[in-house]
């Protein structure tokens, strides 16, 4: 459809589900491309004798007035023989942040930036990022995983424009203080499962998602190193967790209890409990919650739980630190490269039997105060 753009008009135009392109009479190959979600400035002109639609920036980010101005200097470029470049997305420079960075959590901000942050803003430009734009994303991760999962997701995306604006002569980032959700000391949560609740949620944990949560439970591991552990990755009885996906960056061994082996099937999906299992955790969780009576609970609190279990059981807190795949700080941290396979072995395995203890309590044991 061929028009003469208005900036009326760019504020009014329907957004439905058929993707529709208005060109601009008054700027040749300009287009306003209308879709459900979002309005961007595309760019259809001819190089090298072959034709291309250059993205120029998204609306309202980019204004009208301001489409043009970048068309005629796309044009302009193309008549001096260079070739146009498009603006530099976000996901475009994350891409190039993470492929120069080395530090430890690379896999995990991957996983952060690929399942929360670019389906919403990846294609945007980065220059035309506005911060309303970024609180809304983490209103959104705020309302679906929690104040502390935006606050995270923040800390990411800071430093990825912290890293862009030292590279770059213009940008600036919209990031300013006062954007997260949550204070440090509110971070740090404290909890557990009673053994009440542990006993209910064990006696309701049925099928694949309940074969998953006792999993987490004997293992301590994270929801999703858990959800996405292959069968490739257990060699024997132990599961090695790969650095790309784990939040260190490095090889995480778990010496697998006979108890956690005996909750994997043979033979299926590539993935131990399935590859659905991954964008259902939640709501699998909800209606656990729900049929155990039981409430105000996360999967991550199965991993804290599991760490105070260790403590419960005897377990030495060096030992048990090691578990749980925490980074020992210090000299003992720099320079002890003991794997601790035997005493990580048998940790997991106190912990087994006093998981037992709990969710199948025998009525001849007197328990002692």
């Amino acid at each position: 459809m061929r028009l003469q753009l208005t900036d009326r008009f760019c504020a009014r135009a329907p957004q439905r589900g058929v993707q529709t392109d208005y060109f601009d009479e008054t700027c040749q190959g300009l287009a306003l491309r209308v879709s459900a979600k979002r309005k961007s400035w595309t760019l259809h002109l001819t190089v090298n004798g072959r034709r291309q639609r250059l993205t120029l920036g998204t609306y309202p980010a980019l204004s009208l007035a301001g489409a043009r101005r970048k068309a005629l200097e796309a044009r302009t470029a193309v008549a001096r023989g260079d070739a146009p470049t498009a603006p530099h997305t976000f996901k475009a420079i994350c891409e190039a942040y993470l492929q120069r960075t080395t530090i430890r959590t690379k896999g995990w901000r991957e996983l952060v930036l690929a399942r929360l942050v670019y389906p919403v803003i990846g294609q945007q430009p980065i220059d035309e990022l506005r911060r309303s734009e970024i609180v809304g994303l983490l209103d959104k991760i705020e309302d679906e995983n929690g104040p502390a999962m935006a606050d995270q997701t923040l800390a990411v995306i800071r430093r990825i424009m912290n890293w862009h604006a030292s590279r770059s002569d213009d940008f600036r980032s919209p990031i300013v203080r006062g954007m997260a959700r949550t204070k440090p000391h509110e971070r740090a949560k404290e909890r557990t499962l009673t053994e009440n609740e542990l006993r209910a949620i064990w006696r309701a944990a049925e099928g694949t998602f309940g074969r998953y949560v006792k999993f987490v439970l004997l293992t301590a591991c994270r929801r999703s190193e858990a959800a996405r552990a292959k069968r490739s990755e257990i060699i024997g009885t132990d599961w090695i967790i790969p650095g790309a996906r784990y939040k260190t960056a490095r090889d995480h061994l778990v010496p697998l209890s006979s108890a956690a082996i005996d909750l994997l099937t043979q033979g299926g999906d590539e993935y131990l409990f399935g590859a659905r299992i991954v964008g259902s955790i939640d709501r699998h969780k909800d209606a656990l919650a729900w049929a155990s009576g039981t409430s105000g609970w996360t999967i991550h609190d199965l991993r804290r739980t599991a760490r105070s279990l260790m403590s419960r059981a005897g377990v030495p807190s060096d030992h048990a630190e090691r578990c749980l795949g925490h980074v020992i700080r210090g000299v003992r941290g720099t320079y002890d490269r003991h794997e601790y396979h035997e005493e990580k072995r048998q940790a997991f395995e106190a912990l087994a039997a006093l998981v037992a203890r709990i969710v199948d309590p025998q009525p001849n044991v007197v328990a002692i105060r």
